[in-house]
């Protein structure tokens, strides 16, 4: 068995990536060759990402709160807990918190061969966050 204690601190996310306060917390990076990275992001209420793209695609695994995700043309969905979502490589996608509720996930992301991981887009606009369909957390433990 191997522990690597942590030395690194949780950083807040830049504003030219997201909207709102968002917090990262690196989780992995392999040494090379491997080109794999891992990383919990807290989002606080309303915080999102700005559109984006990855080249190798991206994979979210929601630990926490209830989260918004959409691709680019499609609609916004909702996300809880125990959800995965990927969002295949190069589809312009942004996810984030609900208005009302943090939401946690860890992002599994891989570089390509130039070590390209994302490519960061416009900000998504308000209007296109309000157009979320109700989140309904209140919703009964195994009620669909």
């Amino acid at each position: 068995m191997q522990i690597t204690r942590s030395s690194i601190n949780i950083v807040k996310g830049p504003a030219d990536w997201f909207t709102g306060e968002v917090y990262i917390d690196a989780v992995a990076a392999a040494p090379a060759p491997s080109r794999v990275s891992a990383a919990l992001v807290h989002f606080m209420p309303g915080a999102r990402t700005h559109w984006h793209r990855h080249p190798l695609s991206q994979t979210v695994f929601v630990t926490e709160g209830i989260g918004l995700c959409q691709r680019r043309g499609g609609p916004i969905e909702v996300i809880r807990p125990g959800d995965r979502v990927l969002f295949e490589a190069d589809e312009e996608h942004w996810h984030g918190a609900a208005p009302n509720r943090l939401m946690v996930h860890l992002a599994i992301n891989e570089a390509d061969a130039d070590h390209d991981v994302v490519h960061w887009l416009t900000p998504v606009t308000d209007d296109e966050y309000a157009a979320a369909p109700p989140t309904d957390w209140h919703r009964p433990i195994g009620a669909v």
